[in-house]
């Protein structure tokens, strides 16, 4: 019997699910925040009847994401996670403190499809989707673990989102209501390589969250080798959804820049990328590109990253130097998840 996946159902469905079984509307609202506070199984559900819990045991489960490994930096207080899902598939999320709070990048997928020729998770392949209730369950098991409340979430970890369009939406929707975690739109951020289809769709939800998107290359001969989904999508095309986005939302868009040495860090590509982004409400967050085995890139010297910025600034684009977190922990999304795959689940634990 396949068991219902309790945690991705909204309030007005938990509802119909009470009506189902026979139960009183109401208590959909005390399931929704006993799972929503992280209630890991029924029998914590104290404000239930005996006879009720055992029904929801019999006809559903309850999604968690297990701590299977757990590095913490020495340089900073990144934490890397790998998670366990209930049918044994892993995935990677980063915890980063900031002055503001906690942040989490959080993963959309077991894998990933799009290819990226700098991303580690890519290399993995791709096994499956995650429901809404797995990626939330990252966001829970991480505050969990820490004792605290986490502010801000990043949809950029293992996965392209967009890919994963109802999921995530319905995560959204789980993760800002009020009954639930609560957490501001504002606070959400999620990155794309450029699902252009996807991106329109997103841009008429109207949603107040931070569109980033992974541009990585001023024009499409760049980035064909570096990204495939750019052969189904060009830059022309993905720029003008881009600026429907920002048109339709009021909101600027994030431009992940990774600045790799002598393939996309030169000076004329500065000033190509600026003329590109001109008329753009937009940021660029540049990245020194991560040391992944296998991809022959090295990160731009100093010199070169802030000659980069200082182009682009002088075209009236703003753009900073993404500080790096967790580099002592392989806190690169996917980094942890290979080696651990590689070595047999011998990766040491920090």
């Amino acid at each position: 019997m396949n068991r219902v996946d309790i945690k991705s159902k909204n309030l007005e469905e938990l509802a119909a699910l009470m009506e189902t079984w026979g139960f009183p509307p109401y208590r959909a609202k005390q399931i929704f925040q006993w799972l929503h506070r992280g209630a890991r199984f029924f029998d914590e559900m104290t404000n239930l009847p005996l006879a009720m819990r055992l029904v929801l045991q019999q006809q559903c489960e309850i999604a968690w994401a297990e701590i299977r490994l757990k590095r913490c930096s020495k340089k900073d207080e990144t934490i890397k996670y790998l998670f366990r899902m209930n049918d044994g598939e892993q995935v990677e999320s980063v915890l980063m403190k900031y002055h503001y709070g906690y942040s989490i990048c959080i993963s959309t997928q077991v894998g990933c499809k799009m290819g990226c020729s700098f991303c580690a998770t890519g290399k993995s392949g791709f096994s499956r989707n995650l429901s809404p209730s797995e990626i939330l369950s990252q966001v829970q098991a991480a505050s969990a673990d820490i004792g605290e409340r986490i502010s801000h979430i990043v949809l950029m970890g293992m996965g392209e989102p967009l890919d994963n369009y109802e999921n995530v939406l319905r995560f959204l929707e789980l993760v800002t209501f009020p009954e639930g975690m609560n957490l501001g739109m504002r606070h959400i951020s999620l990155s794309t390589c450029g699902m252009v289809d996807n991106i329109y769709r997103l841009a008429n939800e109207k949603l107040q969250l931070t569109l980033s998107v992974s541009l990585h290359a001023p024009n499409d001969e760049i980035r064909n080798k570096m990204m495939p989904v750019n052969k189904r999508w060009g830059l022309a095309e993905l720029l003008k959804a881009c600026s429907y986005y920002s048109n339709q939302t009021r909101r600027r868009i994030s431009f992940e820049y990774a600045l790799i040495s002598g393939v996309n860090d030169m000076d004329w590509c500065a000033r190509e990328l600026a003329g590109r982004l001109k008329g753009i409400l937009s940021h660029v967050n540049l990245i020194p590109v991560n040391d992944v085995t296998g991809t022959g890139y090295r990160k731009s010297s100093l010199e070169r990253q802030k000659k980069f910025v200082s182009i682009l600034e002088s075209y009236g684009i703003p753009a900073t130097v993404r500080r790096t977190l967790g580099s002592d922990i392989e806190a690169s999304c996917g980094q942890l998840k290979r080696r651990y795959d590689r070595e047999g689940g011998a990766a040491d634990e920090n």
